[in-house]
């Protein structure tokens, strides 16, 4: 079974370059042409969905929620593995991401994602808030985002999170747009943060009912952000027992 996981694990990781390097060209479109930025999630969708098949990965998709009646919405997820944004690739409603500038590094990849999606060093004051100017403007064209509201893989001990930024919930009221939390319960089985090999299991991605935010201010910051925090972790207690 180690061998056969061990197999599985090299697999993906040909698949995940192999499949990058067919649809660069077609991921450029956007790039090129940025009112084409719908295309962006379109085929985000198509690579996740082809790169979980040919790894042998099985998912499942729940929405609690209709996604095609809303236009803009910013999707929260919890975030314990590397198999969350791939998973989050998944989403029906096209969407950009905010993700650490580590991913600029990737040759290639980082090119790509720094000019389809926002990045931020959040060891960083300046970048923090560079990357807040960057997804008011995003949501201003129609762009909806999906941003892990622990700011990367922070928890020491998953499936209990880390405490949540404030980025997300001030992008959401300032633009009085929906905010849909997100539960992936199985992710940190299946990949654990400290290792590249892959376990059995299988990918689940729960949308929850968008919470609106319709004459909300700052000062309702903070109740926002725990009412977020609680839907997950309600979910990830269902899934994976009190913890």
């Amino acid at each position: 079974m180690r061998l056969l996981r061990g197999f599985q694990s090299s697999l993906a990781a040909v698949n995940f370059g192999a499949l990058f390097l067919i649809l660069f060209p077609v991921l450029m479109v956007p790039v090129v042409f940025p009112k084409m930025h719908r295309w962006t999630g379109k085929v985000n969708r198509f690579w996740a969905r082809c790169w979980l098949h040919l790894s042998f990965i099985p998912f499942e998709t729940e929405y609690r929620f209709d996604p095609t009646t809303f236009d803009t919405l910013i999707f929260c997820p919890n975030h314990f593995s590397y198999l969350d944004i791939p998973a989050m690739g998944l989403n029906a409603h096209n969407a950009i991401f905010l993700g650490k500038n580590e991913m600029e590094k990737i040759p290639l990849f980082g090119f790509m994602y720094k000019k389809l999606h926002i990045t931020v060093d959040r060891s960083k004051l300046k970048s923090k808030y560079t990357s807040l100017v960057k997804s008011l403007k995003a949501i201003d064209e129609g762009k909806s985002l999906v941003i892990f509201p622990e700011g990367g893989i922070n928890s020491e001990n998953p499936p209990k999170m880390a405490r949540f930024k404030d980025g997300a919930f001030r992008a959401a009221i300032e633009k009085q747009i929906p905010i849909v939390p997100v539960t992936i319960p199985y992710n940190w089985i299946i990949l654990p943060e400290y290792t590249l090999r892959l376990r059995a299991g299988k990918i689940k991605v729960i949308f929850h009912q968008p919470l609106e935010t319709s004459g909300l201010t700052l000062d309702d910051l903070s109740p926002l952000k725990e009412r977020v925090y609680k839907v997950i972790d309600n979910e990830l207690r269902k899934h994976n027992g009190s913890r």
